[in-house]
Protein backbone atom coordinates (compact mmCIF):
# COMPACT_ATOMS: atom_id res chain seq x y z
CA UNK A 1 0.00 0.00 0.00
CA UNK A 2 1.40 3.40 -0.93
CA UNK A 3 2.18 5.96 1.75
CA UNK A 4 -0.43 8.36 0.30
CA UNK A 5 -3.14 5.70 0.35
CA UNK A 6 -2.17 4.67 3.87
CA UNK A 7 -2.46 8.31 5.00
CA UNK A 8 -5.87 8.65 3.31
CA UNK A 9 -7.13 5.52 5.06
CA UNK A 10 -5.81 6.81 8.38
CA UNK A 11 -7.67 10.10 7.77
CA UNK A 12 -10.92 8.21 7.08
CA UNK A 13 -10.58 6.25 10.32
CA UNK A 14 -9.78 9.37 12.37
CA UNK A 15 -12.66 11.30 10.77
CA UNK A 16 -15.17 8.56 11.57
CA UNK A 17 -13.79 8.17 15.09
CA UNK A 18 -14.47 11.89 15.67
CA UNK A 19 -17.80 12.23 13.84
CA UNK A 20 -19.27 8.92 15.09
CA UNK A 21 -22.16 8.66 12.64
CA UNK A 22 -25.31 7.13 14.16
CA UNK A 23 -23.81 7.15 17.68
CA UNK A 24 -26.25 7.37 20.55
CA UNK A 25 -28.85 4.71 21.29
CA UNK A 26 -32.21 5.44 19.64
CA UNK A 27 -35.70 4.04 19.74
CA UNK A 28 -37.56 2.25 18.33
CA UNK A 29 -35.43 -0.84 17.82
CA UNK A 30 -36.05 -4.52 17.14
CA UNK A 31 -32.92 -5.91 18.78
CA UNK A 32 -30.24 -4.71 21.19
CA UNK A 33 -26.96 -6.50 21.81
CA UNK A 34 -23.90 -5.80 23.92
CA UNK A 35 -20.50 -7.08 22.79
CA UNK A 36 -17.12 -6.82 24.48
CA UNK A 37 -13.68 -7.41 23.04
CA UNK A 38 -12.00 -9.26 25.91
CA UNK A 39 -8.57 -8.66 24.41
CA UNK A 40 -8.63 -4.89 24.90
CA UNK A 41 -11.87 -4.07 26.72
CA UNK A 42 -13.63 -2.27 23.85
CA UNK A 43 -17.43 -2.43 24.26
CA UNK A 44 -20.45 -1.70 22.11
CA UNK A 45 -24.18 -1.71 22.70
CA UNK A 46 -25.87 -1.78 19.33
CA UNK A 47 -29.53 -1.37 18.42
CA UNK A 48 -30.99 -2.45 15.12
CA UNK A 49 -34.33 -1.49 13.63
CA UNK A 50 -35.70 -3.30 10.61
CA UNK A 51 -38.59 -2.20 8.44
CA UNK A 52 -39.55 -5.43 6.74
CA UNK A 53 -36.27 -6.46 5.15
CA UNK A 54 -34.73 -2.97 5.19
CA UNK A 55 -32.12 -1.93 7.76
CA UNK A 56 -33.99 1.17 8.94
CA UNK A 57 -31.62 2.19 11.72
CA UNK A 58 -28.42 1.18 13.47
CA UNK A 59 -27.55 3.11 16.61
CA UNK A 60 -24.83 2.37 19.10
CA UNK A 61 -23.01 3.44 22.21
CA UNK A 62 -19.41 2.34 22.43
CA UNK A 63 -16.25 2.76 24.41
CA UNK A 64 -12.98 1.86 22.82
CA UNK A 65 -10.15 2.75 20.53
CA UNK A 66 -10.44 4.84 17.39
CA UNK A 67 -10.50 1.72 15.21
CA UNK A 68 -13.52 0.18 16.94
CA UNK A 69 -15.30 3.55 17.09
CA UNK A 70 -14.61 4.37 13.45
CA UNK A 71 -15.62 0.88 12.37
CA UNK A 72 -19.03 1.25 14.02
CA UNK A 73 -19.51 4.61 12.33
CA UNK A 74 -18.53 3.31 8.88
CA UNK A 75 -20.61 0.16 9.26
CA UNK A 76 -23.74 2.06 10.23
CA UNK A 77 -23.29 4.50 7.35
CA UNK A 78 -22.84 1.66 4.86
CA UNK A 79 -25.69 -0.58 6.01
CA UNK A 80 -28.54 1.76 6.99
CA UNK A 81 -31.04 2.00 4.15
CA UNK A 82 -30.00 -1.25 2.49
CA UNK A 83 -32.10 -4.36 2.45
CA UNK A 84 -30.75 -7.23 4.52
CA UNK A 85 -29.83 -8.94 1.23
CA UNK A 86 -27.95 -5.84 0.01
CA UNK A 87 -26.13 -5.47 3.34
CA UNK A 88 -25.00 -9.12 3.42
CA UNK A 89 -22.27 -8.87 0.72
CA UNK A 90 -20.89 -5.70 2.37
CA UNK A 91 -20.78 -7.47 5.74
CA UNK A 92 -19.22 -10.59 4.21
CA UNK A 93 -16.59 -8.59 2.30
CA UNK A 94 -15.58 -6.73 5.46
CA UNK A 95 -15.24 -9.96 7.43
CA UNK A 96 -13.21 -11.54 4.61
CA UNK A 97 -10.91 -8.51 4.42
CA UNK A 98 -10.36 -8.36 8.19
CA UNK A 99 -9.77 -12.09 8.55
CA UNK A 100 -7.42 -12.16 5.53
CA UNK A 101 -4.40 -10.87 7.48
CA UNK A 102 -3.74 -8.22 4.84
CA UNK A 103 -3.72 -10.76 2.00
CA UNK A 104 -7.25 -10.01 0.72
CA UNK A 105 -7.56 -7.24 -1.87
CA UNK A 106 -10.62 -5.25 -0.74
CA UNK A 107 -13.31 -4.29 -3.25
CA UNK A 108 -13.74 -0.53 -2.86
CA UNK A 109 -17.00 -0.62 -4.85
CA UNK A 110 -18.51 -2.90 -2.18
CA UNK A 111 -16.75 -1.63 0.95
CA UNK A 112 -16.49 2.10 0.19
CA UNK A 113 -14.92 3.81 3.27
CA UNK A 114 -14.56 0.43 5.01
CA UNK A 115 -11.50 -0.27 2.82
CA UNK A 116 -9.70 2.06 5.21
CA UNK A 117 -9.48 -0.85 7.65
CA UNK A 118 -7.38 -2.95 5.24
CA UNK A 119 -4.25 -1.88 7.10
CA UNK A 120 -5.74 -2.93 10.43
CA UNK A 121 -6.26 -6.43 8.99
CA UNK A 122 -2.48 -6.85 9.07
CA UNK A 123 -2.40 -6.09 12.80
CA UNK A 124 -3.73 -9.13 14.64
CA UNK A 125 -4.43 -7.11 17.79
CA UNK A 126 -6.61 -4.65 15.83
CA UNK A 127 -8.74 -7.13 13.86
CA UNK A 128 -11.09 -7.75 16.79
CA UNK A 129 -11.38 -3.99 17.34
CA UNK A 130 -12.52 -3.44 13.76
CA UNK A 131 -14.84 -6.47 13.81
CA UNK A 132 -16.59 -5.68 17.11
CA UNK A 133 -19.46 -3.61 15.68
CA UNK A 134 -19.84 -5.84 12.63
CA UNK A 135 -20.24 -8.92 14.82
CA UNK A 136 -22.71 -7.02 17.02
CA UNK A 137 -24.72 -6.13 13.88
CA UNK A 138 -24.73 -9.80 12.82
CA UNK A 139 -25.96 -10.83 16.28
CA UNK A 140 -28.64 -8.09 16.38
CA UNK A 141 -29.83 -9.02 12.89
CA UNK A 142 -30.20 -12.68 13.87
CA UNK A 143 -32.17 -11.70 16.98
CA UNK A 144 -34.41 -9.24 15.11
CA UNK A 145 -35.17 -11.81 12.40
CA UNK A 146 -35.77 -14.52 15.01
CA UNK A 147 -38.21 -12.29 16.88
CA UNK A 148 -40.08 -11.31 13.70
CA UNK A 149 -40.58 -14.99 12.82
CA UNK A 150 -41.66 -16.03 16.32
Amino acid sequence: MSHELDALYQDIILDHAKRRLNAGLREPFDAEVHHVNPTCGDEITLRLQLDGDVVRDISYDNQGCSISTASASVMSELLVGKTVAEAAPVHDAFLEMMRGKGQVEPDEDVLEDAVAFAGAAKLTARVKCALLSWMAYQDALARAQEDSHA
